[in-house]
């Protein structure tokens, strides 16, 4: 990628009007993660809070923003792996909130519970899958079924035009940075197996090998990119990885991942694969 814009990673970074980024940048780690914070007037939501170790750091980032933990009316987790989760009862201390919201995927939130959370957790199938500030602003929960997770989800944010994608758009990559911006010799590639940039890193290649190994199906895959293509945003904030602003680069990488192969067990599996009868009645002769 090119050389990011000035970007301090030791405070929040306001990725949009009131909508800010509050991860931990660790420059050893090639998978970043990243939980958003949503601030309108008094009120704030948390997405993807983020794990135990990193809590120190996210919550710093909250106070940076402006927003005081008891001003936090919901917590939204879009699957429910540790590098989201882990941090649950940090924030349910430091909040204090009787009426604090656990938002997610009813398939989710049986998981949620072991993170030992004692807030009542709401399943977006309850609430009308949406979430809505006193102002009247709505957050749309958007499920997105075995990508990668059976209950996970994505966020739209219509006041800002953001789509908290979980892990979709996702990436892994030792050259990381919060916003996307790769050469436009990236965007114009035709064959990302042959790099011509002196490093011979490509991002793009990046965010298509996470999906290959961390999404399930190319069903899957294709299931989710469908429904969101009715959303109209104009920003993904993906849970790993950098966020994409550019029209360009998004049709780019949508594109890409909607005609991906080799999708999890497609990839060691082969369409129409059965087990012949036969070998089971042997087996259990």
């Amino acid at each position: 990628m090119r050389q990011e814009r000035s970007v301090d990673y030791e405070r929040a970074v306001e990725i949009e009007k009131g909508v800010f980024w509050v991860g931990f940048y660790d420059c050893q780690s090639g998978l970043h993660c990243n939980p958003y914070l949503i601030v309108d007037h008094d009120e704030a939501v948390v997405i993807d809070g983020g794990s135990r170790p990193d809590f120190p750091t996210v919550m710093m980032k909250i106070l940076q923003a402006g927003i005081f933990p008891n001003q936090i009316e919901a917590l939204v987790y879009q699957h429910y792996d540790p590098d989201l989760c882990g941090s649950v009862p940090n924030f349910e201390d430091i909040i204090g909130r009787e009426d604090l919201k656990i938002i997610s995927g009813a398939a989710n939130n049986m998981f949620i519970r072991h993170y030992a959370a004692k807030s009542k957790l709401l399943a977006l199938e309850n609430l009308g899958s949406q979430f809505t500030f006193s102002s009247g602003r709505v957050l749309q929960f958007i499920k997105t079924p075995y990508a990668h997770a059976q209950g996970s989800l994505v966020t739209f944010d219509a006041q800002s035009g953001i789509l908290f994608s979980s892990d979709l758009f996702g990436s892994y990559g030792t050259e990381w940075s919060l916003f996307f911006d790769p050469d436009p010799v990236c965007l114009d590639c035709k064959d990302l197996s042959d790099c011509s940039r002196a490093s011979g890193k490509c991002p793009i290649r990046d965010i298509l090998k996470f999906h290959q190994k961390l999404m399930p199906s190319e069903k899957a895959l294709y299931h989710a990119l469908k429904k969101l293509l009715a959303v109209p945003f104009t920003m993904i904030a993906p849970q790993h990885g950098s966020v994409i602003a550019d029209k360009k680069t998004l049709q780019k990488v949508f594109g890409l991942l909607a005609g991906l192969k080799g999708v999890g067990i497609d990839a060691l599996v082969e369409e129409g694969y059965r087990i012949n009868p036969e070998r089971i009645q042997k087996r259990f002769a």
